[in-house]
């Protein structure tokens, strides 16, 4: 499967699936961090289908709906081109950047710098 970065709007529904596990629109929809007309979630839903981010069954006569990918997998896939893309696939310059855009204390810096030693 290709993975292909999403809109926001398909990333928001896509969240919503995630934290859902399988389940019908109105099931995403309660799980919507924002709020969206069923119409509009329903197409985005499909669109997603069709791009083979979910697959689909039919229950009664409802579609019921799961991701194909995992989260971690999209963010992987979607940081790596990101970082590629924006970074010249360098990560010390994307944390860089993010230091001098004052986006990361010197505090977080210290406890990504421990992660990275793993004393955390």
């Amino acid at each position: 499967m290709m993975i292909e970065k999403l809109t926001q709007q398909e990333e928001e529904a896509m969240k919503a699936v995630w934290r859902n596990g399988e389940g019908n629109v109105k099931s995403f929809l309660d799980n919507l961090d924002t709020d969206v007309p069923y119409t509009t979630l329903a197409s985005t839903i499909k669109n997603l289908e069709k791009k083979g981010y979910l697959t689909s069954r039919m229950l009664g006569n409802a579609y019921l709906y799961k991701a194909v990918i995992t989260e971690e997998e999209y963010k992987k896939k979607f940081m790596s081109g990101f970082v590629k893309e924006y970074f010249e696939n360098s990560y010390k310059d994307l944390v860089n950047f993010f230091v001098e855009q004052k986006k990361l204390s010197p505090t977080e810096l210290k406890e990504i710098i421990e992660m990275i030693e793993g004393k955390k």
